[in-house]
């Protein structure tokens, strides 16, 4: 009967190990991007460069997946060297001190449209805040290499002041309000 249980538990941990899906950020086909209002009238547009990530789910779709994020602060990319340089500043980022921006999920459940919503908790400098993110399932195929790969996007919008990202506090030439569309596109492991 103990050899019996035994092996029950053996197969059931293998399976459900077996279960589990590993996915990493591909970087070639995937993007952190945002818009940021100027001077009330117009918009700027950029990017950071450089990120990483792994999500973990258990079937094939984002049903109580585990997301974690890593976006490099260093990297923001707006096309002008001096406004990216600004940006990098202990007036905006920090990146000196804070190279890092963590987004870690608490939960992700399917909401009434067919897509999700993703709670968890957004890292930007010295502040630690919990936010939720709609995002679209774009589903899961194969590459040109026979792997499986999957397809998300999110957009929503944060608060800058409430980082601690302070230059212009009336939000007068920049707003406070950052839209942030990320688009990934993630390989299986």
């Amino acid at each position: 009967m103990k050899k019996l249980l035994l092996s029950f538990v053996f197969v059931l941990l293998s399976i459900m190990s077996f279960a589990q899906n590993n996915w990493e950020i591909d970087p070639m086909h995937s993007s952190f991007n945002f818009n940021i209002k100027h001077m009330g009238i117009s918009f700027v547009q950029g990017r950071f460069d450089k990120f990483a990530g792994k999500v973990m789910t258990k079937g094939a779709n984002l049903d109580n997946a585990s997301i974690n994020i890593s976006v490099a602060t260093e990297t923001i990319n707006t096309g002008v060297e001096m406004r990216d340089n600004h940006l990098k500043s202990n007036e905006f980022f920090a990146a000196g001190q804070y190279p890092e921006m963590l987004f870690e999920s608490n939960s992700v459940v399917k909401d009434k449209n067919n897509g999700y919503i993703i709670k968890g908790k957004l890292t930007i400098k010295d502040v630690t805040k919990e936010i939720s993110i709609p995002v679209t399932f774009g589903g899961i195929t194969k590459n040109k290499d026979g792997k499986e790969i999957m397809g998300l996007q999110a957009k929503f919008t944060i608060d800058r002041l409430q980082y601690n990202i302070n230059y212009d506090e009336k939000g007068l030439g920049i707003a406070k309000d950052v839209d942030i569309n990320v688009y990934l596109e993630l390989v299986k492991k």
